[in-house]
C-alpha cells in the first residue's frame, strides 16, 4: 500500500494544503487537495473517494475534479463514499445547481461523472480490493474516520476529531495511523471547543490504543502554529510519531 500526502494542513497558506491522502494512485481519503497537485493524467486515475465529514477543507477538490472529467468528455464515474449526513450536505449545499452543477446527473443520470454512495459506520465495505470501514469520531459536524486494509496492511485515518473512544478500538496494531493535531497545547480550550486535538490531548488518546501503530503520522496542524506543534511532538519522545509534510510518500 503506497500512501501519498497531497495535503495535510489544517488551513491553507503557501506550502500548506488542505487534507487529501492518495492510496495506490486511485483511492483518496478526503479531497481537500486534488487539482493543485495531481496532473490531469493522475486525476483521471481516481476512482473512489472517501470523505470523513462535510467541512469545506475536506471536500473542496471534488468540484474541479468533476469539471476536469466532463471537459474531456470522458465516460468515467468517480465514486464518492461517506455517511448519510455528509452525502446530504454534498447534495444540498454543493452539487445543488447553484454553488456547482449537479454532477451526479451530468452528462446523464445513467452515466454521471460523480456517484454518491452512502455507507454505515461500523460496517465493512469492499471497494476495489480494499476493506474500508467508517468509524464515528467526535467533531462539530457528523464525522467518521476510516480503517483501510489490503493484503495484510492496514491504515487508520481519524479525519478531524477531538477526544474520542470508539475509533481507537479499531486501530490497535495498524501499520500506520494518520491522526490530527490542530493546535498547540496552550490552545487546548479552543481545540476542545472546536473538537480538535493538541499534542497533550493526543498523548492521552494514544493511551487508549492496545498496540500502538508502527507509524503515527500527524496531520491538520494550523500553519500559524506549525513550528510550535512540531516542537511539542518532538518533546513527546515517541519515535513512532512524525509530523506529515505535503508531498511525502510512504510504502506501508
Amino acid at each position: 500500500m503506497r500512501l501519498r500526502i497531497l495535503g495535510s494542513a489544517g488551513a491553507e497558506l503557501p506550502d500548506f494544503r488542505p487534507p487529501a491522502f492518495l492510496i495506490d494512485e486511485h483511492l483518496l481519503l478526503d479531497a481537500g487537495t486534488i487539482g493543485s497537485v495531481l496532473t490531469e493524467e493522475d486525476q483521471l486515475k481516481l476512482r473512489n473517494i472517501f470523505i470523513t465529514h462535510s467541512h469545506l477543507d475536506h471536500i473542496r477538490g471534488i468540484p474541479a475534479l468533476a469539471d476536469n472529467i466532463i471537459i474531456r468528455n470522458l465516460d468515467r464515474t468517480v465514486n464518492i463514499f461517506s455517511t448519510q449526513p455528509v452525502i446530504s450536505a454534498l447534495r444540498d449545499h454543493l452539487f445543488n445547481g447553484v454553488i456547482w452543477p449537479d454532477f451526479t446527473r451530468i452528462p446523464t443520470p445513467e452515466h454521471p461523472v460523480l456517484c454518491f454512495n452512502m455507507i454505515v459506520p461500523g460496517q465493512g465495505n469492499d471497494v476495489a480490493g480494499y476493506s474500508i470501514t467508517a468509524v464515528e469520531v467526535h467533531h462539530t459536524v457528523p464525522a467518521v474516520g476510516y480503517i483501510v486494509a489490503k493484503d495484510g496492511v492496514s491504515l487508520a485515518y481519524t479525519g478531524d476529531t477531538g477526544p474520542t473512544d470508539i475509533f481507537w478500538r479499531h486501530v490497535s496494531g495498524a501499520d500506520a495511523l494518520i491522526v490530527e493535531v490542530s493546535f498547540p497545547d496552550n490552545m487546548e480550550e479552543l481545540a476542545l471547543l472546536t473538537q480538535h486535538l493538541t499534542c497533550s490531548l493526543l498523548r492521552r488518546e494514544l493511551k487508549k490504543i492496545g498496540t500502538l501503530p508502527r507509524r503515527v503520522l500527524i496531520t491538520h496542524p494550523k500553519p500559524q502554529y506549525y513550528d510550535t506543534i512540531k516542537r511539542e511532538i518532538e518533546n513527546l519522545g515517541m519515535p513512532e510519531i512524525e509530523l506529515l509534510h505535503d508531498g511525502a510518500v510512504f510504502d506501508l
